[in-house]
């Protein structure tokens, strides 16, 4: 028979209260697993994936790379995006003084 909480101690209830927050726990992720689980199906019955639905990236296609904005005058075949590192080409460009305006495409 279960002990009634008015009659536990505080080392009791603090044990319960543990033993009641795990079940909570778990019983939360079991769910989110079926409704994951769910939603990949009616998505999959649509010829989708839930990626391509929610907006994430599509499982096998490729991402495509940003558009180049800057070109090395020396050698217009080097470009960059602006985004990420910049290249040595930018660095020595920017370190003689010159400015990314000038190497624009």
């Amino acid at each position: 028979m279960v002990k009634s909480i008015d009659n536990m101690s505080l080392t009791e209830l603090q044990a319960y209260h543990k033993e009641v927050e795990a079940a909570i726990k778990g019983y939360e992720k079991k769910k989110r697993t079926e409704a994951l689980a769910a939603v990949r199906a009616t998505a999959k019955e649509h010829g989708f994936t839930l990626e391509e639905l929610i907006g994430g990236k599509a499982a096998g296609k490729a991402t495509a790379k940003g558009v180049a904005k800057y070109a090395n005058p020396a050698d217009s075949s080097q470009t960059w995006s602006g985004r990420g590192r910049q290249p040595a080409w930018i660095k020595e460009a920017l370190a003689a003084g010159k400015s990314l305006d000038t190497m624009a495409i």
